[in-house]
Parts: structure tokens; C-alpha cells; sequence
């Protein structure tokens, strides 16, 4: 079903049937439709609608030069007027006031983002050296303010062969304990012990409602690894992304994703492509479990306005 999902993604701008889908299952369409509604929870075709309907609002917000009718084909919908009204019908504003309203809502995120961890000591936790010295870290990036200060540097990156695990469900401690109690159990099965991870969040918590939120962990694989359930395989694509060093916690990596798409991305003069945004884990990445201070890179994919 994972890869149902993701050929879903992978070609929603076409006309996508039942009875293709199901082949990519390995299902007969007439099993294939009840099983996807009980594992996804929702039909086929509110699934699609949905999908369609986020990832043109990410678009709207991230890509100001296209026309709104040019997302809406890119997205699947036959016509601008059709992905308009259901557009409205989703979010409560027109495609062209969601897009207009992008800085003041982004401008809302952050301040939010920033009161829930007014309280986390971020800066104490970040000021201890002896912590990061356990872990190997140097040079780290602290908090000010509550605002996150990171090194962004443009870099090209090959493609990458990687196993994945999925979880579904709020960002945060649930993606932690994904990790902890499944993904690295997995690795250790198949000694994969020192290779790089990746995580990868599909959705965008401030269109997707939490619950259905998808997180994809990763493990880079060589070639010719076959991959059991409940992993499955992917590539991940290379090329140009802005990349950054992270030392932190699980909290404070949510709170330098929001500041880096809110903040430090309109600013750059570049925008998110299609690609996914990663985080990198390198073999020799540091994590302390007594204080929850780990380090990887947080990696987007770029390219110019």
C-alpha cells in the first residue's frame, strides 16, 4: 500500500484509475478499493482529492511564478475553475488570496512555533558544552531568542539507494519512538549498522492534519539489497540543496524546520522544488540519551526564484 501511495505522488498530475492502482498492489480492484479505504482510512478518491488539494496549496505558497491555473493542472485538476471551487471548499479561501496570505500566515507559524518552546530552556540545554563534547560536536549552533541560527551552505548531492520504514501520525516524540522501537531494530536485523539514514516528512503539518501526516525512515542499502515488508525501496534524488548542521533535540529540530521554511527560505532568493526535504543521519552521527541531544543535517531542495 506504501507503494501505492507513493505512485500516487509520483504521477498526480495524470488520471490515475482504480485499475492501475491496484495492479501496483497486486490487488484485484474489487479487493484492492476496500482494502485501501481500511488501511488509509478514507476512499480512494477522497485520498487523491485531498493529496491533490495539499500539495497545491504547499505549491501556491512555495512558487509564486506559476500561474494558479498552472498548478492546478500540475495537480491533476482538469480545469482552473473546478480545482477553485474545491480549492475554497478545503482551505476557505480562494488559491489567489491562500497565496496572498502566505507571508502573514508563515509570519503566524512562527511566533507560534516559538511560544511552544518558550519553556523548553533551549538555550541552557544548547549553552552546555559538556553535553556536545560527549557527542563528538563541534562548532554547534545555539538558539537566540528562540529563533534558530544555522549555517546554510549550497551543496550537490548524488542520488542515494535507500530502504524505508513509514510511519503515520503527528511529527515529534511519535517519529523518536518510530526510530527507537522499529527502524533501528530493522537495521540491526539486516547489518546495516553503519550505514546513513535519512528521514524524510511527506506532509506539511501546517496543511496536512497531523494524524495523517506520513514520515518515511531511511537506510542507505547497496546495490542489489532486496527489501522485505514492512520496508520498502526508493531512491532518493540528488542535485542542488541548501544544507545545514542541526544539534538539538527532537522539539528544537521541529522548531528549526518551521524557521528555515518561514523564515530563512523567503529570504534566500531560492524556493523548494519537488523533491523531499531530509534530514541526513551520518554512520557516526552523535545522540546522548540522557539529554535527547543528537546532530545531523537538515538538507532542502532548492533552486532559484
Amino acid at each position: 500500500m506504501n507503494k501505492v501511495l507513493d505512485y500516487i505522488d509520483q504521477h498526480i498530475d495524470t488520471a490515475l484509475d482504480l485499475a492501475t492502482l491496484a495492479d501496483v498492489a497486486h490487488f484485484s480492484a474489487f479487493h484492492f478499493h476496500r482494502v485501501f479505504a481500511a488501511w488509509v482510512g478514507e476512499t480512494l478518491g477522497d485520498y487523491m482529492r485531498r493529496r491533490r488539494l495539499e500539495l497545491a496549496a504547499v505549491q501556491l505558497a512555495n512558487n509564486q511564478q506559476a500561474s494558479v491555473l498552472e498548478l492546478a493542472l500540475r495537480v491533476g485538476f482538469g480545469s482552473g475553475e473546478a480545482f477553485s471551487r474545491a480549492f475554497k471548499q478545503r482551505f476557505g479561501l480562494s488559491p489567489t488570496a491562500w497565496r496572498n496570505e502566505t507571508p502573514q500566515r508563515w509570519a503566524q507559524d512562527l511566533v507560534a512555533t516559538r511560544l511552544r518552546h518558550s519553556d523548553s530552556k533551549i538555550d541552557q540545554d544548547l549553552r552546555n558544552l559538556d553535553q556536545a563534547q560527549t557527542l563528538g560536536l563541534q562548532d554547534h549552533q545555539g538558539f537566540n531568542n528562540l529563533e534558530y541560527q544555522m549555517d546554510m551552505q549550497l551543496t550537490t548531492l548524488p542520488e542515494t539507494r535507500v530502504a524505508y520504514l513509514r510511519y503515520s501520525g503527528p511529527y515529534g516524540a511519535g517519529v523518536n519512538a518510530f526510530w527507537n522501537e522499529v527502524v533501528f531494530p530493522w537495521r540491526r536485523a539486516h547489518g546495516l549498522e553503519q550505514a546513513g539514514c535519512y528521514g524524510i516528512g511527506l506532509d506539511d503539518p501546517g496543511v496536512t492534519a497531523p494524524a495523517q501526516c506520513r514520515y518515511d525512515a531511511c537506510i542507505e542499502v547497496p546495490e542489489g539489497f532486496v527489501a522485505k515488508s514492512p520496508a520498502n525501496l526508493k531512491t532518493l534524488p540528488g542535485g542542488r540543496y541548501a544544507v545545514g548542521e542541526f544539534v538539538g533535540t527532537v522539539p528544537q529540530i521541529g522548531l528549526a524546520w518551521t524557521e528555515l521554511l518561514r523564515n530563512w527560505l523567503p529570504a534566500s532568493g531560492m524556493q523548494c522544488d519537488a523533491r523531499p526535504c531530509f534530514e541526513y543521519y551520518p554512520p557516526d552521527a552523535g545522540y546522548d540519551p540522557k539529554t535527547g541531544i543528537f546532530n545531523c543535517q537538515i538538507c532542502l531542495p532548492v533552486r532559484p526564484l
